[in-house]
């Protein structure tokens, strides 16, 4: 099987550059022709004067916050209804609500491209553990599976025994899901006295790959490697067999921005992620993630020329992902909103070395700590450690999620 999963990954500079400018200004005029969204805020601009990346930056950043607050047109629904509804295959949707497609189209999310690397292809059986409801991150992997060859056990989330069971008699050679969840499917299966010695590669996502916990895997003999995107943009970058940062994808361009601003910052200074993705079916121009990392100089030892990125280094907002899923302050309001005693929250997430944990600690009621923890899995979809704290305890700082994981 070849090492790279096609020839676009070893262009030059000035051959990658060359098509960025062809393809720019068309996606420009695509978005402003399928959706009103575009029509409106890019009304001034003329789309041939967009012929590089560096003249993104002319454009505004598009945020989450905007598609949530125009829920009765969202703009993933507004932007492929004009299609063929037989090319759409899935309609998911994401907390806000906020709906994102998938296309019947091969790889159409593009993370056969982090699969490759791993070593991932015919003849591998590969366990997805990522999520398949409503959410499109199982069927992200699903496609990715199908377009390197993989055979794909449809997995999902949880049911951590009957996970075990599946890796020993499907004699499984290969994961994809958060980070954490495989140490706890590989200790669920030893614990049952079970081989689980057949999976040698994981692609993982969901959330950063700590030091420890990948050490521990190279200790088992599992090639584990992280790679980085989201539902409304698909695969952003990828780690390779060299660990030299995240090599960004062949399908979006990245710009490293000044939080609040969307001005970019130069390389190597940590700023907030801004993807644009060259999807003729899904225009998504500057899309701000949310999430901060820098780029690196230069390229990667393995050969693929595109830039890097360092990997996650927080996030620009309060926002935090924890096994996986989002939480965001706006939810932390609604949980506070529902229990009118509450006078402050706060969210605490740290990580143990092999998995996160969160703590929610509530100035409320003494008794109450059963109806608080009902309405954190309700509304955070997450179970959380429930702490009563005395009234005025916490400070009045306006923080209320502290993320105290420490990236690797």
């Amino acid at each position: 099987m070849s090492s790279f999963y096609d020839d676009l990954e070893r262009r030059s500079d000035d051959e990658r550059q060359d098509e960025l400018s062809k393809e720019l200004p068309k996606l420009i005029r695509l978005a402003k022709t399928k959706t009103a969204h575009y029509r409106e805020n890019l009304a001034s601009i003329d789309p041939s004067a967009i012929s590089s990346p560096e003249k993104l930056a002319s454009l505004p950043v598009l945020r989450k916050s905007s598609l949530i607050q125009n829920p009765g047109q969202p703009l993933a629904v507004e932007s492929v209804l004009p299609n063929d509804l037989s090319e759409i295959h899935h309609i998911f949707q994401s907390p806000g609500p906020i709906f994102e497609v998938g296309m019947r189209k091969k790889d159409w999310w593009r993370f056969g491209r982090a699969l490759v690397p791993v070593g991932i292809g015919n003849g591998d059986i590969i366990q997805n553990c990522f999520s398949y409801h409503f959410t499109p991150a199982g069927m992200m992997f699903e496609t990715a599976a199908a377009a390197v060859g993989a055979t794909v056990v449809p997995a999902g989330i949880g049911q951590t025994e009957l996970q075990a069971q599946a890796v020993a008699s499907l004699k499984v050679t290969a994961y994809a899901g958060t980070p954490d969840y495989l140490k706890a499917i590989l200790e669920k299966g030893e614990e049952l006295g079970l081989d689980m010695s057949s999976v040698t590669k994981a692609v993982v996502s969901g959330g950063p790959l700590f030091p420890a916990l990948r050490e521990e895997y190279d200790r088992r003999g599992i090639f584990c490697r992280q790679c980085y995107g989201t539902a409304d943009v698909g695969l952003i970058a990828y780690e390779s067999v060299a660990t030299d940062g995240l090599i960004i994808d062949e399908g979006v361009v990245v710009e490293i921005v000044r939080p609040g601003t969307g001005e970019p910052v130069p390389d190597g200074e940590i700023g907030e992620v801004v993807v644009t993705a060259l999807n003729p079916d899904f225009p998504m121009i500057r899309f701000a993630t949310g999430d901060l990392s820098a780029i690196l100089p230069g390229m990667s030892s393995c050969g693929r020329t595109n830039r890097r990125i360092v990997g996650w280094r927080g996030r620009a907002d309060q926002a935090a992902k924890v096994k996986g899923m989002f939480v965001r302050p706006e939810q932390v309001a609604q949980l506070a909103n529902r229990h009118k005693e509450i006078n402050r929250i706060r969210l605490t997430i740290t990580h143990d070395g092999s998995q996160d944990q969160m703590t929610v600690q509530i100035e409320g009621a003494a008794d109450a700590e059963q109806i608080y923890a009902d309405s954190v899995r309700d509304i955070l979809k997450l179970r959380g450690q429930i702490e009563i704290v005395a009234k005025d305890s916490l400070p009045n700082d306006g923080m209320v999620i502290d993320d105290q994981r420490t990236p690797g």
